[in-house]
């Protein structure tokens, strides 16, 4: 631990401002950083979440040693990283049933929070590295995130008039190494005489090889495949 720290250790008021005082000024600069990126959660939020969490993280140990009361010190701080969960679930957003956004600010007012809990406890060395690595996850690896390369998701919707070339088109896909995530069939004629299928595929294979190859297939009506943009959370 670091001497210069200890002067602000104890639970006096300027232990207590201090440790406070840290949580705002941490919460706040996390805050900036998702406010710049016009996340849902900015520089007010994550102020809050990072100041409640050093004031639970002090009453709970107020109450034992300020009040000496029989009381676990850990139950609040455990109890405000359960919360934090639902307070990060606000911020993500399904866009058109297949992008996720927010997951970033999610788990960021989670880690937030959790910084807050260490200034409470007044393990500032803690706190001020969680805060810096933080920082740098957001900001500094966030163009790194954003060249990584992911797997293709395609989504076919396949009309077919024999029952036969559903199987053909399947076989083929497996064949190309594409993962069939979902399929879902719909007779469209009560006579059941022509069929749509809705496949979701994943894999390296390029659109338009898997598109073309499939209209060919004996029994194929017609074939739309659509890729899906990954999600991201810059």
């Amino acid at each position: 631990m670091l001497s210069v720290f200890d002067a602000i250790r104890g639970m006096d008021y300027p232990g207590l401002l201090a440790r406070l005082l840290f949580a705002s000024i941490c919460g706040a600069l996390i805050g900036m950083e998702r406010s710049v990126k016009n996340r849902p959660a900015g520089f007010r939020t994550h102020i809050l979440i990072c100041l409640g969490g050093a004031i639970a993280s002090v009453t709970g140990h107020f109450l034992f040693l300020g009040l000496h009361l029989p009381a676990d010190v850990t139950r609040l701080s455990g109890q405000v990283i359960t919360g934090l969960g639902f307070i990060g679930a606000g911020t993500i957003i399904v866009a058109k049933d297949i992008n996720i956004i927010g997951l970033t600010t999610a788990a960021g007012l989670w880690a937030t929070g959790i910084v807050g809990l260490a200034f409470g406890s007044g393990f500032y060395e803690g706190g001020l590295l969680g805060t810096v690595i933080i920082l740098l996850t957001e900001s500094l690896l966030a163009p790194l995130g954003k060249r990584i390369r992911h797997i293709p998701r395609f989504e076919l919707e396949l009309r077919y008039d024999n029952k036969t070339a559903l199987d053909a088109v399947l076989r083929y896909c497996k064949d190309k190494h594409m993962s069939i995530r979902s399929l879902s069939i719909h007779s469209m004629e009560a006579d059941n005489k022509a069929f749509k299928a809705l496949v979701e595929l994943q894999g390296r294979q390029k659109a338009s090889e898997l598109r073309e190859r499939i209209r060919q297939m004996p029994g194929i009506v017609s074939a739309d495949l659509t890729e899906h943009e990954e999600s991201s959370d810059p």
